[in-house]
């Protein structure tokens, strides 16, 4: 009898323990099933500066703060499991991304950066329309000794520290905003279309019509500014007349009215009369380069950038923003000129090697996306009748306003409104 109740002690004490052990283990995976996700990241690219967007399941606890030898920016996220490798989208600040776990729940996400940068702001975005949770932080270019200066966790932004969390309000419908306090209103992108040429200048002249430069890039920018602005784009043309206007103004026009998107409108000429089809132009690598080198040295640097005043920065801090936003404007030049390819492409004939490059003084506006549209040869007989016919001519700005849409909803450029 006593050799049975000791068996049956001895089973219990094992039950125990056993129970004990799945309590201890249930209590584990409870605690990792109760960590928020944090399912996304995006990169916003802005002159000088880029916001960072975490988008997440639930609202987190943070710490972001700065590190040097090498330059990093260090986003610890608390309580939360980042389900996917965060990759940097691209931008001229941070190179790269990556995740690393501390202790329990917590991560730390790990931004290796290109340029001397401090952090402007941090805040929370609650859920609202068809968006989670998003954490935003902005961070800045700045010289070496300022970054220098806010190296640490002592001057970390964290959610516990009430005056570096902002939280938007629910009806916010855009991710970026002007301040902490006022999201920035959807609005209508603006376009300045550039009709080439112009008053005594007559352009290309057609070999076997006479036909004037001039008169079909005007009625092609009439054609595609009435096809836009019923798509919702505010549209400004160069000249609505037969006007002639220097080629530096055409840029100036297109910053007065804050051109999101500028698009000069040309018809080629060549001495081989079969050249045809259409090319698309951006600014070269050397042109912009130079261009750059050019503004950096100029005296009043109050209208290069977007109406920013560049005259309390240093030549350094100058030359990085005046190369970024050179930098910016090209890529996405090209990304646009691609779009305007790939939906030419399926209605005209294009020359080959259609994204060309070179250094056109009408796409050197270092903060508008810029390109130039060759529409086809005047100098070839077929191309000169087609480009005289306002229906080829509407079917060519039926193709520019889709690359337009293409381009406007491109999620990398979507994000910057």
């Amino acid at each position: 009898m006593t050799g049975i109740i000791s068996g049956l002690n001895r089973m219990f004490r094992l039950c125990v323990f056993f129970a004990a052990a799945l309590f201890w283990c249930v209590l584990m995976l409870s605690g990792n099933a109760l960590a928020g996700n944090i399912t996304n990241m995006r990169i916003g690219q802005q002159v000088g500066s880029v916001r960072i967007v975490f988008e997440a399941d639930e609202a987190f606890d943070y710490k972001a703060f700065l590190l040097t030898d090498p330059k990093r920016l260090v986003v610890d996220v608390y309580d939360m499991d980042v389900k996917n490798t965060l990759q940097s989208d691209k931008n001229n600040i941070i190179s790269q991304t990556r995740v690393g776990k501390l202790d329990g729940n917590n991560k730390r996400v790990v931004f290796d950066l290109l340029k001397p940068v401090f952090i402007k702001k941090a805040f929370t975005l609650k859920p609202q329309s068809n968006m989670k949770w998003r954490f935003v932080i902005d961070v800045a270019l700045c010289s070496e000794r300022d970054f220098k200066a806010k190296v640490g966790s002592k001057h970390a932004f964290s959610s516990r520290d009430d005056q570096n969390v902002k939280t938007a309000s629910n009806d916010d419908k855009n991710w970026f905003f002007n301040d902490e306090n006022k999201p920035r209103k959807a609005r209508k992108k603006i376009i300045v279309l550039d009709p080439g040429h112009g008053g005594k200048d007559p352009g290309a002249i057609g070999v076997y019509g006479k036909t004037y430069e001039k008169n079909i890039t005007l009625a092609m920018g009439k054609e595609l500014k009435s096809i836009l602005e019923k798509k919702g784009y505010t549209v400004y043309l160069t000249r609505s007349t037969d006007v002639f206007i220097p080629l530096r103004q055409r840029v100036r026009i297109a910053q007065r009215y804050k051109a999101d998107l500028f698009m000069s409108i040309h018809a080629d000429s060549a001495l081989n009369r079969n050249a045809t089809g259409l090319s698309v132009y951006t600014l070269s690598e050397k042109a912009s380069d130079k261009e750059a080198a050019a503004l950096a040295e100029r005296e009043n640097k109050v209208d290069i950038i977007g109406g920013v005043d560049f005259s309390e920065n240093s030549k350094e801090i100058n030359d990085i923003l005046i190369s970024l936003s050179q930098t910016d404007s090209r890529n996405k030049s090209s990304k646009f000129a691609t779009y305007m390819v790939g939906e030419m492409s399926k209605t005209v004939k294009l020359v080959s090697n259609t994204h060309r490059f070179a250094g056109f003084a009408v796409l050197k506006a270092p903060d508008i996306p810029s390109v130039l549209l060759e529409m086809g040869y005047l100098s070839n007989r077929t191309e000169e009748k087609l480009l005289k016919q306002s229906s080829y001519r509407k079917k060519l700005a039926t193709s520019a306003s889709k690359a337009i849409d293409r381009y406007f909803n491109d999620p990398e450029i979507a994000a910057l409104y």
